[in-house]
């Protein structure tokens, strides 16, 4: 039996364990079951029902700093502020002039050139849940004493309208979980949450959400590669018996969609990308270990056909010694992310995928007692490359201190629309909510005109 494996132990409302849901099933006269193959057929479907996948043929790259990063040791350094304000480290310069960054991120101010900074992102939820929600979502709902999601993430809305950017291969994928669990479907279903890689949680506040996982592509009860492909035949057979007492096109389409399920687990492009061997060391050694070698593998699935993928680096709700937190953690991130903007733009795919790396807020521009910085929601600087997007620039800024936007204040709705778009889609699209009522992507939200 194939089985796309799950470590949930929750039942469904219909009684189903999470770990059976998941199970691609046997290969029978009755084809792959539900799993990967049922989870392909959604998202034909999908296809089907819009003219949304013919129209976009870019991918996103979401990295979320779980936490909230601080935008006074990254992209909005004060040097001449008060030390409890500037913080420990210096500024260093980026191949974009007039833009200083942190000594922690060398391989970030490499690429300044290609990446657009927003410093004046602000909103007014202190709350990690309410405001991871809203980011990541576009609408609040959750919040820290009623966790659970209320609405799709993007990538979720994404994997419905959408579905993978090449036939055949998955359509988001989130590595390391995230620790909110606001990266699922929801309301949609466990069929949009995203396929799982890595095994660092953050926290895991929210629980795993229930999906398949990198283990889905080996083969499990003894079976080898030649037996799989035995009762491959034997179910052949069986459709073509089926066929003839069948006047409709459906099997055609089963036919399609289980081929895709099998390539998939046995030799596809999805699968291949995974095999990271397969790379040059070369490239291997300039992403690293860890997160880096993740990015890798974020660019590795969008060249594949993924449609979006998140990679949450680490924790970084830093209340206490920063300087601990960060030196330990940033240099690890800021491989991550510059070397796969790079890597992206070497290869011609940077146009094409929409790189952005966040939180849910900023942190207090005052340092505390504790060494470390506090909720501060109303200023983060956010980083964007690709997309489509223009860049080499600076968007807004902030005061003195960096504790709010002092010229083009850029918020939530406008974050997600900045994504949609991206993906191709607008605000005023819609999908149907669980009352049968079409919703629009977003309630309100402009992408930056800086941008565009």
């Amino acid at each position: 039996m194939l089985r796309i494996e799950s470590s949930g132990r929750q039942q469904l409302c219909d009684g189903m364990n999470r770990r059976r849901f998941i199970e691609v099933g046997s290969l029978s006269a009755f084809g792959l079951g539900l799993g990967l193959s049922g989870l392909l057929k959604h998202e034909a479907t999908a296809a089907e029902s819009g003219t949304f996948q013919q129209q976009s043929k870019r991918s996103v790259i979401m990295i979320w700093q779980h936490g909230g990063p601080s935008q006074l040791d990254t992209f909005d350094m004060k040097p001449l502020a008060p030390a409890e304000i500037r913080g420990p480290w210096q500024p260093i310069a980026s191949s974009l002039p007039g833009l200083d960054v942190s000594e922690l991120c060398p391989e970030q101010a490499k690429v300044m050139d290609k990446c657009s900074v927003i410093r004046s992102f602000s909103h007014g939820n202190g709350d990690h849940w309410a405001a991871a929600h809203w980011m990541l979502t576009g609408r609040l709902g959750a919040n820290g004493s009623d966790r659970a999601p209320r609405q799709p993430s993007m990538g979720a809305v994404a994997s419905h309208l959408l579905g993978p950017r090449l036939p055949g291969a998955l359509t988001s994928v989130n590595m390391n979980d995230g620790g909110f669990g606001y990266h699922g479907g929801a309301w949609m279903g466990v069929a949009r949450n995203p396929f799982r890689y890595g095994e660092f949680s953050y926290g895991n506040e929210a629980g795993r959400l229930p999906t398949g996982d990198h283990k889905s592509f080996s083969l499990s009860d003894g079976l080898t590669q030649d037996r799989v492909m035995n009762r491959v035949a034997l179910q052949n057979q069986m459709d073509q018996l089926k066929r003839k007492i069948d006047t409709f096109s459906t099997f055609d389409q089963l036919d399609d969609v289980d081929s895709q399920a099998l390539d998939i687990l046995m030799s596809g492009r999805t699968r291949e990308a995974f095999n990271l061997d397969a790379e040059d060391q070369k490239t291997r050694d300039r992403y690293g270990e860890g997160w880096g070698e993740q990015a890798l593998l974020a660019r590795r699935l969008v060249e594949a056909g993924v449609r979006f993928v998140s990679l949450n680096t680490g924790y970084w709700d830093d209340h206490s010694n920063i300087k601990r937190g960060l030196d330990s953690k940033m240099p690890r991130h800021d491989r991550a992310v510059g070397v796969l903007i790079q890597d992206l733009a070497d290869r011609g795919m940077l146009d094409d995928t929409l790189v952005i790396s966040a939180g849910e807020f900023g942190r207090t521009p005052k340092i505390n007692g504790n060494a470390g910085r506090d909720h501060w929601p109303q200023a983060q600087s956010i980083l964007l490359s690709g997309g489509g997007y223009r860049h080499g620039q600076v968007i807004g800024s902030t005061n003195a201190n960096a504790e709010y936007p002092t010229s083009r204040p850029v918020g939530v709705e406008d974050f997600c629309a900045i994504v949609y778009r991206a993906l191709g889609l607008n605000v005023d699209d819609t999908i149907i909510d669980p009352s049968g009522r079409p919703v629009h992507l977003l309630p309100s939200g402009v992408v930056p005109r800086e941008l565009i």
